[in-house]
């Protein structure tokens, strides 16, 4: 009987070959790129964060990064001005009557109209749904003028609707929903194409009805689609300050946190310090919002990007 010896040489020659180091420096590089980039991301915000713990006049002599250094000069005075300026807690209380709301309507609405885009038969669903998509491309800035005019003609004003006992926000949850609904039906209809046609075939031989498979069968299976889109939705809502300030005005009662932030720094941008303040404050609830979905935001963000 022959037994054959491993060479020593040969071994360590093949551990050592091009490819295997083609592959470890290739992920050396990649580790190091990946890693480059996200500080590079993350100095602007470090440098906001330190500035404001600065004082005023530190601010306007020296860069940010000059703090880092002995004599360390670090202060709440910006924190607690912006508190003491400005009403936060109502403006907290605005954006989440805005922010949820506006969130919930266009996302349920979507997830209907995308089961139908997907699954459904009916004339003109292909032009239909292509008209949907092409509203991606619309500014929202051309929208403004007659979905106002609209409003004022329908009484939907927050002084209006306030005076008749009905909620002041009403404008900007149908706003807000209007503008979310074509990128929602979008990425909501590509998730549920990709969804085995099995299911729906065996569904509807145990006689299961339109309402059943949507609810029993589409919507748990679409979790990662729909939690990327209450991400996505819920962030654009929070830190809008365009369409608020188009649909609520000066009205301070409405008013969600982006405008009363604004409102802190005057016409001739003195007080500006406080905005470094007010931008850490604001980031608190949509950074909670992605941290606790961030484990279905690359899923869903990839529905439909592979058939299989």
């Amino acid at each position: 009987m022959t037994i054959a010896v491993a060479s020593p040489t040969s071994s360590t020659t093949a551990r050592f070959s091009p490819r295997w180091l083609s592959d470890r420096l290739g992920g050396f590089v990649l580790h190091v790129v990946v890693i480059g980039l996200t500080v590079a991301w993350m100095v602007p915000t470090i440098g906001l964060l330190i500035t404001s713990f600065r004082l005023p006049a530190d601010i306007s002599n020296s860069g940010w990064w000059t703090a880092l250094s002995p004599p360390f000069k670090f202060t709440l005075d910006n924190y607690s001005q912006m508190f003491a300026a400005s009403n936060l807690g109502q403006s907290l209380f605005n954006s989440f009557m805005i922010s949820i709301p506006a969130t919930v309507i266009p996302v349920t609405l979507a997830a209907f109209a995308a089961y139908a885009f997907a699954w459904m038969k009916f004339p003109g669903r292909d032009w239909i749904f292509l008209a949907l998509v092409g509203l991606l491309a619309v500014p929202l800035q051309l929208t403004f003028i007659p979905v106002t005019t609209e409003f004022v003609k329908l009484g939907l004003t927050p002084q209006h609707l306030t005076a008749i006992g009905l909620p002041p926000f009403i404008p900007l949850w149908l706003a807000h929903a209007g503008y979310g609904l074509p990128f929602s039906i979008y990425l909501l209809s590509n998730f549920f194409r990709a969804l085995p046609s099995d299911l729906f075939e065996s569904a509807e031989i145990d006689g299961a009805g339109t309402l059943t498979v949507f609810f029993r069968i589409v919507l748990p299976l679409s979790v990662p689609a729909i939690a990327s889109l209450v991400i996505f939705q819920f962030l654009w809502v929070w830190n809008d300050l365009l369409v608020a300030l188009i649909y609520v005005g000066g009205v301070a009662t409405v008013a969600p946190v982006t405008v009363t932030l604004v409102n802190l720094v005057g016409s001739y941008g003195q007080n500006y310090q406080l905005l470094t303040a007010a931008a850490f404050f604001s980031m608190i609830v949509p950074l909670v919002v992605f941290l606790s979905l961030q484990r279905y935001f690359v899923r869903g963000i990839l529905a439909g990007s592979v058939k299989g």
